[in-house]
């Protein structure tokens, strides 16, 4: 007898709040396990999704398991795959949920619910001590930064290590050229996690954040830091990186893709930016037409003038990133199955940002949603379960 299972659904565009039902519990597939979820984690693409209705994600049929970022307890590994290679009842997980991509849109494996189907090379095992409620705020993060810094059709850096993989490691092994690599928007998800995967792949990590948050970036392993606000802040990572060989950067944050266009196209070493976010707030997207076209119609006139006149103008090429591309190629089991399980375990990795628990129960998701949506600063959003 399969366990009871119970979602909170979108039901349809605009629903408000999620509706909380029982749902279909799934087996999982020669190369899936099964998580009951101890903490649910929350994204800005999840509350976009919700008030923006059809305008994004418009595969997904409803009723919607909305969420990608879950922790918790193996309760079942598919057979006759590589699963059974990694996992066993009751290993203690975090992984990645892809329900929403366009390669599954498939209820059962949304966050959103007590019981999720998780792809075995998109999760990871978690050492004893630390909380599922903290793991859960990794997988969108690290998920995003891996494909940007990793994938071969992105910066395409050498893939991290962990220093206890050989005892006689003291750092990461060095680089002869492309040392440096920038991370413009060092405190947010996926910047923290940008930070120390390029650190740990060895490269000398430059990037920005506000003072108040220099500290912290810098323990992750940034070696300059700069403040994102100051106006010369592009003149001087120019000027810090003229004796280096830049291997690419990532953009996060509103303003970023155009100032790491800028600094890139004005030193040596490989013209790409990878770019985390856009500057638009689909959840303000309203079914007023008018409203609707003006939106899109900035975004188009931001996107050419940005994209195509400023980074071709000057001989740079960007590429947004979808979160979710790990799970087509070899990043995602480097990064969950081979990758973060050890640097976990050893301590070497940060698990940032702190998670922010607005209540115990998928009754709270839709509270994690709109506050999510209000803005936290140095936190993701959680719900434990």
């Amino acid at each position: 007898m399969p366990p009871e299972n119970h979602a909170a659904y979108l039901m349809s565009p605009r629903a408000r709040p999620l509706e909380v039902k029982p749902a279909p519990y799934t087996a999982p597939g020669p190369e899936e396990i099964v998580v009951k979820n101890g903490a649910i984690a929350v994204n800005p693409v999840d509350y976009s999704k919700q008030w923006g209705g059809d305008y994004l994600f418009g595969w997904l049929k409803y009723p919607i398991v909305l969420g990608s970022d879950v922790a918790g307890e193996v309760v079942e590994v598919g057979t006759g795959g590589k699963a059974a290679q990694w996992f066993q009842l009751g290993d203690r997980v975090v992984g990645h949920a892809v329900g929403m991509d366009k390669r599954s849109s498939k209820p059962p494996e949304g966050a959103f619910q007590e019981y999720t189907v998780l792809r075995s090379h998109l999760a990871a095992k978690i050492p004893d001590d630390l909380s599922y409620e903290k793991a859960c705020v990794l997988p969108m993060g690290i998920s995003t930064a891996a494909c940007g810094l990793f994938m071969k059709d992105y910066a395409a850096l050498r893939h991290p290590t962990s220093l206890y993989e050989d005892p006689n490691n003291q750092t990461p092994p060095s680089l002869p050229s492309a040392t440096a690599f920038i991370v413009w928007g060092g405190s947010t998800s996926v910047g923290t996690n940008a930070i120390q995967l390029a650190k740990a792949a060895g490269y000398e990590v430059f990037t920005t954040a506000s003072p108040r948050n220099f500290e912290h970036v810098t323990e992750l392993g940034a070696s300059q830091v700069f403040d994102y606000n100051d106006p010369n802040t592009v003149s001087a990572m120019i000027a810090a990186l003229k004796n280096r060989t830049c291997a690419g950067a990532i953009a996060i944050g509103n303003g970023s893709l155009e100032a790491c266009i800028d600094i890139v196209s004005a030193v040596p070493g490989y013209k790409f930016v990878a770019q985390a976010t856009v500057p638009l707030d689909v959840a303000k997207l309203h079914e007023n037409i008018v409203s609707v076209f003006g939106l899109m119609m900035w975004y188009l006139w931001w996107n050419v003038s940005t994209r195509f006149f400023r980074a071709r103008g000057k001989g740079v090429s960007t590429k947004f990133i979808w979160g979710t591309d790990l799970m087509a190629n070899e990043v995602g089991g480097m990064i969950y199955n081979d990758f973060l399980p050890r640097v976990l375990a050893s301590g070497e990795y940060e698990v940032k940002p702190e998670p922010r628990v607005v209540g115990k129960g998928l009754e709270y998701i839709q509270e994690a949603l709109d506050t999510c949506r209000k803005g936290v600063s140095a936190a993701k959003v959680v719900v434990s379960m």
